[in-house]
């Protein structure tokens, strides 16, 4: 055995390569690597139901335009008239108002349910609780009804007092305070506790140290939510035309209870929030692209 394993010597294999192995030669087709073409995964789904969709709202947009009980022509008519304008005004007014009042009295709730007294915090903790538990709806018109539980004021009856439009914006104002009092709590929370540490050791003041530290960094996380209570309180503000305020929503009213023209005039008021509230979504957007500088987010 030991003759014929000598005669007939065994092969060695070939030493093994140093370093990777091509790909070229791995799979054997001798072209290089770089020939290779690279195919893209087919997403046949997707774009299937991209079509569909495209589809979808070209039929919609086109049964909307081509309707004629949607009497375009009557919106035209209607759309810039001078009490629809004096409506819209009325309505961007009091959304302004309530907007500056509620967050001025939202921050001031945000801080005293931050401070380390326990009867500030209730306090707030109350008024938030309560006002974000009851329809705007119902403290609209308890409001409005507020002359039957006091007939007079300072010397002054209620009912002189407080018209449709001051009751529409104390109303609105007491309930978007509850709600921009826990964005800015969020906000403040939101802020490391190690910048306001720092503030501390320069001896700032509770009062600086949340205008010059706290909040210029709290707004990063401010800006979004506020900017949709915004354009929310902005459409919440035809619900005042049930106390007979003649924002946007009340004035068209007043137009097709005339005409009885219902569709185009809903439609026109319909454009003007449509067109009012793009405008804010695009300056919300320019705004929190501004705070959001050096993070990123910044966009």
């Amino acid at each position: 055995m030991s003759a014929q394993t000598d005669a007939f010597p065994q092969p060695r294999p070939a030493p093994l390569p140093k370093g990777p192995v091509p790909l070229s030669k791995r799979n054997g087709t001798g072209h290089d690597a770089e020939q290779l073409r690279i195919v893209p995964v087919r997403r046949t789904g997707q774009w299937t139901a991209a079509v569909a969709a495209l589809v979808l709202l070209a039929l919609a947009l086109s049964s909307v335009i081509r309707n004629d009980a949607f009497q375009w022509d009557v919106v035209g008519d209607y759309f810039t008239t001078a009490s629809v304008l004096r409506g819209l005004g009325l309505t961007l007014w009091l959304t302004a108002l309530v907007m500056v009042l509620g967050f001025a009295l939202g921050t001031l709730l945000a801080v005293l349910r931050l401070s380390t007294n326990r009867v500030l915090q209730a306090v707030s903790w109350g008024y938030t609780w309560l006002f974000r538990s009851t329809p705007i709806l119902v403290q609209l018109l308890f409001w409005f009804n507020i002359g039957a539980l006091y007939p007079q004021i300072l010397g002054v009856r209620t009912v002189n007092l407080l018209g449709p439009v001051t009751v529409a914006v104390i109303g609105l104002t007491l309930h978007e305070a509850a709600y921009a009092a826990e964005v800015v709590r969020g906000g403040i929370l939101s802020v490391e506790r190690g910048q306001i540490e720092a503030a501390q050791s320069l001896g700032l003041g509770a009062w600086r140290r949340l205008r010059r530290i706290v909040l210029p960094q709290a707004m990063r996380s401010i800006v979004p939510p506020a900017g949709n209570m915004l354009i929310g309180t902005l459409k919440g503000t035809s619900i005042v035309s049930v106390i007979a305020v003649q924002d946007l929503l009340y004035s068209v009213q007043l137009v097709y209870h005339r005409t009885y023209q219902v569709i185009p005039l809903l439609l026109v008021a319909t454009l003007w929030y449509v067109a009012v509230t793009s405008l804010l979504g695009i300056g919300q957007h320019y705004i929190e692209r501004h705070y959001a500088r050096g993070t990123a987010g910044a966009r």
